[in-house]
C-alpha cells in the first residue's frame, strides 16, 4: 500500500529466533520471552509474509484478553500492519475482545466505511496465568473467523526460521487505544477503536430467546452466579446477565473486572481453579445455576446447586434440547461433532436424532472445516470448550446462555427444574457415560514412549484374550486414531490410541506436550451404563464406577511399572 512506501515505513534487519512454532492456538510463551527485542516483530512479520497481500480497504482486527503487555503488543502490531500495506485496523477499546467476539466481529461486523475484516491477531494465552511473570500469546484467525489452518501455521513457522527483516513505522504510530474513536493517520491508513463486545452480543441476541431467559431470571425462586475469573468475559457478562437479562450484579457476578494478571489466579474454569465458584455452588444456600469462563472467554464450566456438569455431558444435553429450546436451532440440528477424547455421550444423542456425528482430533479448527461446509452445527470437547456454527471459535457465554435457555424452557409455566434433574433425566433416556481423565505429568520421555510403544504393539497383535481374562470385558476395537477431514482431505495421523470395549466403554491414551520437563500421558476413561437398568446404576460415584476400567487400562499399558508412577498427577 501507499503507506508502506511512504514516510516512516522502515525495514528493520533481524535474524531468526528459535522456537516460534505456533501450536493449535497460536504461539504462547512467557511475557519476558515475547517482550524481548524482535521476538513479537519476527512472529508478526512471518505471519504477514505467509498471508496473501491484504485486500484493499479491508480491516485487520487486533485485540485480546487484556493480559499483561497487551497494549504494548497492540501498538507494535498496528505500526507493522501500516508498514505491511494494511489500510485499516480495528481495535477493541482497551485492546479487550473475547476470542469468540473476535470471531463474530470478523464474520459479521461492517465498519463505518462499509469495510469488513480479513483476519485478526488475537493477543491471548487463553486459560494460562497472566501478569509480568505469566504467559503471553498471539494467534492469527482467518477470514472465516476461525483459527489459522495447519497449512498456514506451518508456513508461518517456516518463515520464522529464515526471516531477515521486519517492516514497521518509525517512530511507532501513536494512537489512543483506550477509548472508541476513528483515527486517520495519513498515507491511506486508519485505526478504528470500537466497542469490542457489540457485534458478538448482537449475534447472541439473534441466537437465543432473551425474553424467555429474562422471565427465568425474574423468578423469585431462581438464582445464578457467573464467575468471570477476572478475564475478558467479565465486562460482557455484566451487559448480558444484568443490563439485558435483569440479574442483580451484586448477587450474580463474581470476579467480573478484567485484570491484566487475572487477579493473580489461573483463569481456567474447572473444579481445581474456579475454587471460589465451586465453594459457593457446593455450599449452604447454593444458587440454582453457576457458570465460569476462562481468560479469553472461549471455555466454560457449568454447575447446578451441588452438582457439576462434565463438559462431555454438557454438549450432549445441549444437543438433545437444542431444537426445542434455542431459536437458532429451531429447524433441527444438521450435525454434531466432538473431539476424540470427549465422551461418547454425544454419539447417543446423534443416533437418536438421526443426524451425523463427527469425531475429530483435538483443536477447534477441525470443527470449523465441518461448519464451513454446513455439516456440523454444534460441537464440544472435554477440555471445557463448547460452541456452535454461529462463529468459528468455542464460546463461553454461548454455552451459559444455552443452559439458561434449557432451564427457561423447562420451567415455563410451571415449577423450576434443576440442572441436576435435567442431567439425570438425560441419563435415564440415553444412558450414562461415566468419564474421567488422568494426567501423568513430567513423565520421563523414554518411559512415556515405552508405554505408547507397548500399546501400539498390542494393537498390532490383536490378541486380547489373556490380558482381558477375568475382567468381564472383551475388546470390540483397538486402533490408532487417524483423521481425514471429509471436507478438505487433510490427514491428521497418530492422534491417540483408542480401546473400545464391547459394552460401549473405552479407554484412550494420548501423549501430549513433549518438552523440556518430560512428557504428559493423558489417559481418558469411560464406562457406559445403558438406560433401562436399575436406577442406582446411573447414580454411582464416577471414580467408583470407573474402577474396573482404570484397572484394565493400567494392566494393558503396564503404565505403573514402565513409568514408576503409582498415581496420576491430576484427575479431572
Amino acid at each position: 500500500g501507499a503507506r508502506g512506501r511512504g514516510m516512516g515505513a522502515a525495514a528493520v534487519p533481524t535474524a531468526p529466533i528459535e522456537g516460534q512454532k505456533p501450536g493449535t492456538s497460536g504461539l504462547r510463551k512467557k511475557v519476558a520471552v515475547f517482550s524481548a527485542p524482535g521476538y513479537l516483530e519476527n512472529f508478526v512479520q512471518s505471519t504477514f509474509d505467509s498471508l496473501p497481500a491484504p485486500p484493499p480497504g479491508a480491516a485487520l482486527v487486533v485485540s485480546g484478553d487484556g493480559r499483561h503487555w497487551s497494549p504494548e503488543a497492540a501498538r507494535t502490531i498496528v505500526s507493522m500492519a501500516a508498514a505491511n500495506g494494511v489500510s485499516r485496523v480495528w481495535v477493541g477499546a482497551r485492546t479487550l475482545m473475547a476470542t469468540p467476539a473476535v470471531s463474530a466481529t470478523i464474520r459479521d461486523r461492517v465498519g463505518p466505511r462499509g469495510e469488513r475484516a480479513f483476519g485478526a491477531f488475537i493477543l491471548t494465552a487463553s486459560h494460562n496465568p497472566g501478569g509480568p511473570d505469566g504467559d503471553f500469546g498471539v494467534k492469527y484467525n482467518c477470514e472465516n473467523g476461525g483459527p489459522a489452518p495447519e497449512s498456514l501455521t506451518r508456513a508461518i513457522h517456516r518463515r520464522t526460521t529464515e526471516i531477515a527483516e521486519y517492516k514497521t513505522m518509525q517512530p511507532l504510530l501513536q494512537v489512543d487505544l483506550s477509548r472508541p474513536g476513528d483515527h486517520d493517520l495519513g498515507g491511506g491508513f486508519s485505526v478504528e477503536v470500537f466497542d469490542g463486545a457489540e457485534t458478538h452480543l448482537a449475534l447472541l441476541k439473534r441466537v437465543f430467546d432473551f425474553g424467555a431467559i429474562r422471565a427465568l431470571l425474574a423468578r423469585p425462586d431462581f438464582s445464578m452466579v457467573f464467575d468471570g475469573m477476572h478475564g475478558v468475559a467479565g465486562a460482557s457478562a455484566r451487559r448480558v446477565f444484568c443490563d439485558e437479562l435483569g440479574a442483580d450484579p451484586a448477587a450474580a457476578l463474581m470476579n467480573c473486572e478484567p485484570r491484566p494478571d487475572f487477579g493473580g489466579g489461573h483463569p481456567d474454569p474447572n473444579l481445581t481453579y474456579a475454587k471460589e465458584l465451586v465453594a459457593k455452588m457446593f455450599g449452604e444456600g447454593a444458587p440454582c445455576f453457576g457458570a465460569a469462563a476462562d481468560g479469553d472467554a472461549d471455555r466454560n464450566m457449568i454447575l447446578g446447586s451441588r452438582f457439576f456438569v462434565t463438559p462431555s455431558d454438557s454438549v450432549a444435553v445441549i444437543a438433545a434440547h437444542a431444537a426445542e429450546c434455542i431459536p437458532y436451532f429451531s429447524g433441527g440440528l444438521r450435525g454434531v461433532a466432538r473431539s476424540m477424547p470427549t465422551s461418547m455421550a454425544l454419539d447417543k444423542v446423534a443416533a437418536k436424532l438421526g443426524i451425523e456425528m463427527y469425531e475429530v482430533p483435538t483443536g477447534w479448527k477441525f470443527f470449523g472445516s465441518l461448519m464451513d461446509a454446513g455439516r456440523c452445527q454444534l460441537c464440544g470437547e472435554e477440555s471445557f470448550g463448547t460452541g456452535s456454527d454461529h462463529i468459528r471459535e468455542k464460546d463461553g457465554l454461548w454455552a451459559v446462555l444455552a443452559w439458561l435457555s434449557i432451564l427457561a424452557a423447562k420451567a415455563r409455566g410451571g415449577p423450576l427444574v434443576s440442572v441436576e434433574s435435567i442431567v439425570r433425566a438425560h441419563w435415564r433416556e440415553f444412558g450414562r457415560n461415566y468419564y474421567s481423565r488422568f494426567d501423568y505429568e513430567e513423565v520421563d520421555e523414554g518411559a512415556a514412549q515405552a508405554v505408547m510403544a507397548r500399546l501400539a504393539a498390542l494393537q498390532e497383535e490383536g490378541q486380547w484374550g489373556e490380558l482381558l481374562r477375568g475382567s468381564g470385558h472383551s475388546m470390540a476395537k483397538a486402533d490408532v486414531f487417524c483423521y481425514t477431514d471429509p471436507v478438505n482431505g487433510e490427514v491428521s495421523a497418530n492422534q491417540g490410541l483408542r480401546f473400545l470395549l464391547q459394552d460401549g466403554s473405552r479407554f484412550v491414551f494420548r501423549l501430549s506436550g513433549t518438552g523440556s520437563s518430560g512428557a504428559t500421558i493423558r489417559l481418558y476413561l469411560e464406562r457406559y451404563v445403558a438406560p433401562g437398568g436399575p436406577e442406582e446404576g446411573l447414580a454411582l460415584d464416577t471414580q467408583e464406577a470407573l474402577k474396573d476400567i482404570v484397572a484394565l487400562a493400567l494392566k494393558v499399558s503396564d503404565l505403573q511399572a514402565l513409568t514408576g508412577r503409582e498415581a496420576p498427577t491430576v484427575i479431572t
